[in-house]
């Protein structure tokens, strides 16, 4: 018989799981021509995102962080890679890409090599990234939290 706490923690795990699988599917539908066309005219641009981040407020970063070809920037919840494929294609910095979906993951990596953009995908959750402290010199996190 299982304990009351490791039922509660498996029930949990079937739910995320499902999230996980809807998740998925949104990244497997992000590159439709409907989709790129709602993209465009809410913010700006064909890139494939599912933030509401849009590319002026994603430039706006670059300027704030002071993101420059040297900097290393680390984009947690990053999905399709939106804003940080982005921000590293204008401003030639190197981006770490984190997210918990594959699916996710695996439009980003595709649209780094697309794009020949600096960085990697990493699969991680957002509280328990497996990177040592001081690593970088900015992140970003877009609609992650809402």
């Amino acid at each position: 018989m299982l304990r009351r706490g490791a039922k509660v923690a498996n029930e949990m795990t079937i739910e995320f799981n499902d999230r996980t699988v809807d998740f998925d599917e949104r990244y497997r539908i992000i590159e439709s021509d409907v989709m790129q066309r709602i993209e465009r005219r809410v913010i700006g641009s064909g890139f494939g995102a599912n933030s509401y981040t849009t590319m002026a407020q994603a430039d706006e970063l670059a300027h704030r962080l002071h993101i420059e070809p040297e900097s290393l920037l680390l984009d947690i919840g990053s999905g399709a890679g939106w804003p940080g494929v982005h921000l590293a294609g204008t401003t030639g910095c190197r981006v770490v890409l984190t997210d918990m979906t594959i699916e996710g993951l695996r439009v980003a990596a595709d649209r780094l090599q697309r794009e020949a953009v600096d960085g990697g995908a990493i699969g991680a959750s957002g509280t328990d990234l497996p990177i040592r402290n001081e690593t970088f010199d900015a992140a970003t996190c877009s609609d992650v939290f809402c």
